[in-house]
């Protein structure tokens, strides 16, 4: 079976065949950083039309790359949610019109399920169960993956997701967009330790997130910062990025175990944008060999919104015998609590 797997959930267009035996001959992303780069964010509107502009080269080269053609396809794989509704449409529409013009079947995905088994596309996989950490721009969420296809949702953001809180962060201090990969360089040469920033961990025993309070400390604290000259020859700019940092880590790491721990699984997953942040790979990696466990996260790659991950989701989806319709549509939120499992998974 070669499926192709396209996304066009947020700013970033991509495309990707996988094999049955979970071989990613092509993965193909085009980036819109520098496109939304002076708004600080995605601004939804540029990315649907950057995608227009994008999907038809993106998806070609990815089936040239792979060296395949339309009749080697079995099914067409696409992101139908959740995401921004405009940018969602036009990879939907386009996957649409390829299928029916080449007679080759369709299946939505659901983009967090693709987040989720993202892992599979690695050589190696932890086994099932397993407890994984999506963590991302737009999503930052808990999950026990039962088997593909069940799982069930252990705690998420009630507000702010953690790529969120990173942008933010990174503008309040004037560091530019997108936030992560800005903060971690800077953080490298500060001290996570300088500043006493809150974490929140909710009430007892919650495994849900909270970042809306670290974003407002960090802030406020910023705000005194840039007034005091006393303050900025103490602290530095590094020291406020890595402390903040430092925080957030603190809060994912201790949650992912504490999940681990309840459910009694062997193996831990961190995957989505953030999970790219090697600090906190680093942190899960130690944690997860103190415990006796073991620490999985996809390559950096597949952690980022790509198609493979579609692909791969979708080449489950199909194997269980799911189609989607021709008139089938996109939902800007779509939990994966709505999600059928897959039979004989």
């Amino acid at each position: 079976m070669i499926i192709l797997g396209i996304d066009t959930s947020c700013d970033d267009t991509s495309a990707a065949v996988v094999t049955s035996d979970r071989r990613v001959l092509s993965s193909v992303i085009n980036s819109q950083i520098r496109l939304h780069h002076p708004y600080g964010g995605v601004v939804p509107e540029l990315a649907s039309r950057e995608h227009v502009r994008n999907i038809v080269p993106v998806v070609q080269k990815a089936m040239d790359t792979a060296g395949v053609s339309w009749t080697d396809l079995d099914g067409i794989a696409v992101t139908v949610g959740p995401g921004l509704i405009g940018s969602l449409l036009v990879g939907l529409h386009y996957a649409r019109g390829l299928a029916w013009a080449r007679g080759i079947p369709l299946v939505g995905v659901n983009h967090l399920e693709g987040h989720i088994l993202s892992i599979l596309l690695e050589d190696e996989t932890p086994s099932f169960p397993f407890v994984t950490l999506t963590v991302s721009g737009g999503h930052t969420s808990l999950y026990l993956v039962e088997r593909p296809g069940v799982y069930r949702v252990l705690g998420q953001t009630l507000d702010d997701a953690a790529g969120e809180a990173f942008d933010k962060i990174a503008k309040i201090l004037g560091l530019g967009y997108p936030g992560g990969p800005i903060i971690e360089s800077l953080a490298a040469s500060g001290r996570g330790d300088r500043i006493a920033f809150p974490r929140a961990m909710l009430s007892p025993g919650s495994l849900d997130f909270s970042f809306s309070g670290l974003k407002t400390a960090v802030s406020l604290y910023t705000q005194r910062w840039n007034q005091s000259p006393e303050e900025q020859a103490n602290v530095q700019r590094e020291d406020i990025a890595a402390s903040f940092q430092e925080a957030v880590i603190d809060v994912l790491a201790a949650k992912l175990f504490q999940a681990a721990e309840e459910h009694r699984v062997d193996a831990v997953v961190a995957a989505g944008g953030v999970a790219c942040n090697r600090a906190l790979r680093e942190r899960i990696r130690k944690e997860a060999e103190s415990r006796g466990m073991q620490a999985f996260w996809p390559r950096p790659g597949y952690c980022t919104d790509n198609g493979a991950m579609i692909a791969e989701a979708g080449r489950l989806r199909m194997r269980n015998g799911e189609r989607a319709d021709l008139d089938t549509d996109v939902r800007s939120r779509y939990p994966v609590e709505d999600l059928q499992p897959m039979a004989g998974s």
